[in-house]
This record gives C-alpha cells, sequence and structure tokens, in this order.
C-alpha cells in the first residue's frame, strides 16, 4: 500500500475549534476549547474547556457564542491548562475550519506563556475546496445545507467540532479513501494557499527576483513586496503561521497575485519602493512616500559663525551642501538636538532656539562654549571647525559622474537585461535593451528625490569599483531628467 494510501490510518487527526472574545489573536483570548481526535475511521477521544479569558467579554460575543462572563469566571486560564492542551495536540494533525485562524490563537497563546507550539495543519475549508471545486462557497454553515449535516449548536466548540468531523467523514464516504488520502497528504505538504485562491498559484510564479502585487476584493491592492526568487518569497507567506493579526486580514482578504520580473535585486528594490510610494497599498507599513523631505544646511551669518538651517527644497546638483534627510522636521530637529548635546554647540545657532539678545539657554548651564556670547565665548575659527567635524558624517553624498549612468543588471537563467537609468541617486527609468539608449531622452522624464531609493542606490554604487556588483556606464550625451521635489 502506498503512502498516500496510509495517512489516514497512520496519523491521528484533532479536530479542533476555539470561541474567543474577537478576531485579533494579538489582543483578544481565547473563550473555549473543544477537540475530538479520530483515526482509521473511527473517534478515539475528546477533551473540552471553556477558558477564562482574564479580559471582559463583548455584549455582541456573548449574544454570538452563548459564553457569558459568569461562565468563564471561574474556568482556568489558559496558562494552568498549556501542558495538558500540549500533550492532547502533541504528534496529532491539528485541523481546524479556516484553520489560520484557529492554529494563530493557539500559537500566540502558547507564547504568553513563554513557549513555542508547532503542528501540521489541516484546514477543512481548503479541503472543502479541493474535493468539491464546483462550489462557490465553503464556510461551515454551507457544508452543513450542502451535504445535509446533522444541525449542532453553531458557534460553540464541540458544535463546531461535530460539524466539521461529519464534514470530513461524509466527503471520505463520497471520494474514497484513495482520493482523500491524496487530497490530505497534498493539503499537508503544500504552503496553506489562502483560501480564494488557485491551489497551483506557486506553480505560476516565477523563480526569479522581482516585485509581487497581493489583491483583495475589487482589486484593491493589499500590498508589494520583493524577492530576488518571487515564488520563494509567496510561497514564505502562505506557510508562515499568521500569527499577528495583520497576517491574519490580509490572507483573508486576498484574492489575487501578480508580479513584475526583474534582471536582478536591485531593480526589484527600486521597483517596490516606487509601487508603495505611488499605489499606496492598505498592508505596507514601511517606505510609505515623504511628503516633504526635510535636511540640514549650514551657512555663515554676519558674525561669520556656521548656522544651521532646515531646508525643504533640496537641490540635487548640489547634494554635497547638505547634511542628512529627514522625512519631518521633527526627526530634523531631534538629530540637530543630539548633535548639539553631543558636541557642546549652540542651541541659537542650530536654530533650536528662537533668536533672542544674549547667550542661550544652553550656555548658562555650561553646554555651550559661548559663540553666541557677544565675543566672550568661543571665536567662529574654532567653533565652525568643531561644526563641520559634528556634521561631517551627515553629509550627503555628490554624484560621482558627469552625468546620468546606466546600471546594468543581467539573469542569464532568464535571458533578462534591466539597464537601471540612474541620475544624482535618483531611479530614473528602467530599459531592457542597449538599442532604447539610443532614444532615451531624460528630459521629459520628471523624478522626484526620494530618501529610500538615495540609501539604496548609494549603497550599490558607492563600492569599491573592482567590488562593485553592477556594471556602470556613462550616458554622458544624454541630458539630466526634470526634478520634482516630494
Amino acid at each position: 500500500m502506498t503512502k498516500r494510501l496510509q495517512i489516514l490510518d497512520a496519523s491521528t487527526f484533532a479536530f479542533l475549534d476555539i470561541e474567543t472574545t474577537g478576531g485579533n489573536n494579538s489582543r483578544d483570548r481565547i473563550t473555549e476549547i473543544g477537540i475530538r481526535f479520530w483515526r482509521s475511521g473511527q473517534v478515539v477521544g475528546e477533551w473540552q474547556t471553556l477558558i477564562n479569558p482574564e479580559t471582559r467579554i463583548s455584549p455582541f460575543i456573548q449574544s454570538l457564542t452563548g459564553i457569558s462572563n459568569a461562565m468563564v469566571a471561574d474556568a482556568p486560564r489558559f496558562e494552568e491548562i498549556a501542558d495538558e492542551l500540549e500533550s492532547q495536540l502533541g504528534g496529532k494533525v491539528f485541523v481546524a475550519h479556516n484553520a489560520r485562524f484557529d492554529y494563530g490563537f493557539i500559537k500566540s497563546e502558547f507564547r504568553r506563556t513563554g513557549r513555542l507550539f508547532t503542528a501540521k495543519v489541516l484546514c477543512t475549508v481548503k479541503l472543502s475546496r479541493t474535493l468539491y471545486p464546483q462550489f462557490r462557497r465553503h464556510n461551515m454553515d454551507a457544508l452543513i445545507d450542502r451535504h445535509n449535516l446533522a444541525r449542532v449548536q453553531r458557534h460553540r466548540a464541540m458544535g463546531d467540532v461535530s460539524a466539521m468531523l461529519a464534514f470530513f467523514e461524509q466527503a471520505l464516504t463520497d471520494h474514497g479513501p484513495q482520493s482523500m488520502n491524496s487530497a490530505v497528504d497534498t493539503l499537508l505538504q503544500r504552503p496553506s494557499i489562502p483560501s480564494h485562491l488557485p491551489t497551483d498559484i506557486l506553480h505560476d510564479l516565477p523563480r526569479a527576483p522581482g516585485v509581487y502585487r497581493f489583491y483583495g476584493e475589487n482589486d484593491v491592492l493589499l500590498y508589494v513586496g520583493k524577492s530576488t526568487s518571487i515564488a520563494q518569497r509567496v510561497a514564505s507567506h502562505f506557510s508562515g503561521d499568521h500569527n499577528t493579526s495583520r497576517g491574519v486580514r490580509m490572507s483573508e482578504s486576498l484574492r489575487r497575485v501578480d508580479w513584475t520580473e526583474t534582471a536582478g535585486e536591485l531593480g526589484a528594490l527600486l521597483l517596490e519602493l516606487k509601487q508603495i510610494k505611488q499605489m499606496k497599498p492598505l498592508f505596507n507599513r514601511r517606505s510609505r512616500a515623504a511628503r516633504n523631505l526635510v535636511s540640514i544646511e549650514l551657512t555663515e551669518n554676519g558674525a561669520g559663525y556656521l548656522q544651521a538651517r532646515l531646508v525643504r527644497e533640496i537641490e540635487p546638483h548640489r547634494l554635497g551642501d547638505y547634511f542628512g534627510l529627514f522625512r519631518s522636521k521633527r526627526d530634523a530637529e531631534k538629530a540637530l538636538s543630539g548633535i548639539a548635546a553631543k558636541n557642546d554647540l549652540c542651541n541659537k545657532l542650530l536654530g533650536l532656539e528662537p533668536d533672542h539678545q544674549g547667550p542661550c539657554f544652553q550656555r548658562t548651564l555650561g553646554r555651550c562654549k559661548g559663540a553666541c556670547d557677544s565675543g566672550e565665548g568661543e571665536g567662529p575659527v574654532k567653533y565652525n571647525l568643531r561644526m563641520q567635524i559634528a556634521f561631517h558624517g551627515l553629509r550627503l553624498k555628490t554624484w560621482p559622474w558627469k552625468g546620468p549612468v546606466g546600471v546594468i543588471e543581467r539573469n542569464p537563467q532568464r535571458d533578462r537585461l534591466d539597464i537601471l537609468i540612474v541620475y544624482n541617486w535618483m531611479h530614473v527609468a528602467t530599459l531592457h535593451d542597449y538599442q532604447e539608449l539610443e532614444d532615451l531622452a531624460l528630459s521629459s522624464q520628471a523624478v522626484t528625490f526620494d530618501l529610500d531609493s538615495y540609501k539604496l542606490i548609494v549603497k550599490a554604487l558607492l563600492t569599491e569599483k573592482q567590488q562593485r556588483p553592477h556594471e556602470v556606464i556613462e550616458l554622458d550625451a544624454v541630458g539630466p531628467p526634470d526634478v520634482l521635489m516630494p
């Protein structure tokens, strides 16, 4: 007998359902657990308990589940049943309807006790989709009606467990042991594909660098990500445990995946940044476009002392005159305060105090050497030297080429060439063959100076030429693009 025909006999399946105080497993808690154990066609045991969630159950949840605050007041807390639950589930296949929800909550509860929990997970929603693809709906009420299953007390743990196990046994009767074994084996071996996606989605994804996009209902963009292997990275989303409410919400909302290949990692990084900033996906928290970048410029005042001023309009052709790039005025002022404190610089000259007669407040505390003290303190030559040393590490990198350059990335396995057109640390365009270079007119391209792209491109290009992972070609004959400020 083959391995596929042995799975239902060789494993014990723990059909589990939980009730909770809400849908967020990082905030809400479990109020009830019910488990029925099944092996080789027979129920071999069950286990159930109410749990004190250590928080109030809302009236809505009480009405939905029938579990009241009074019912759980004297119930054990999760940490008191954790050892027994871990023993009950150990070595068994964890079966649940919409298993991401139940599994995520169980893992979160175990994590609060300081331990990890993992198991092989079988989702009966996905099992229903696999065995009954002709039907559109696979929630528990739909399965009960479709298969004429016995009515149970819905939204109570053992009631839902009874319905889930009844569906499982009905599917075994409808499809026979061989098909059932094959379906269960396949679902246990593959990453846990969200229920609204085709089960073969990973077969279509390229094992190549690029950017992938997750879409929800009405084609709302949920998430943009990048990887050196799109298929591998997307699979990691699906094979994760989705412990965060954000991961669960994104998984439940996911309806479509598409992608754009690139020849290399730098192209993927830059495209990801561009799409996050332009398309504003719902679940991307990082790399949102800053409305107005802020930098620091040093200029001499009438007395010859260098003073700092915040600037919002950065001229890319004179980047070496600026110090630091910040997403807000507050971030820039925080950096100035740190520099002042570390180097005993004057808060008035750094713009951290309003201009007024007399020395700055820090001078009265002995934290300023007196550049603001009407000639009684430090002179401009010494002060300016200390200023330049203090700000040296923040100086922006000047563009080392005469004009735009093409950064070459190749993927011979995919027969792909990308030429990333870059100027003053800005990604202007991406071409795919050398012929396009002849027709390139950057003056028609409008680009925005961007903090994240600046950091990426500086890191990629400012290495020793012999160690640089990219070929760089100068495009002296090509004029610069039009630059827009954020």
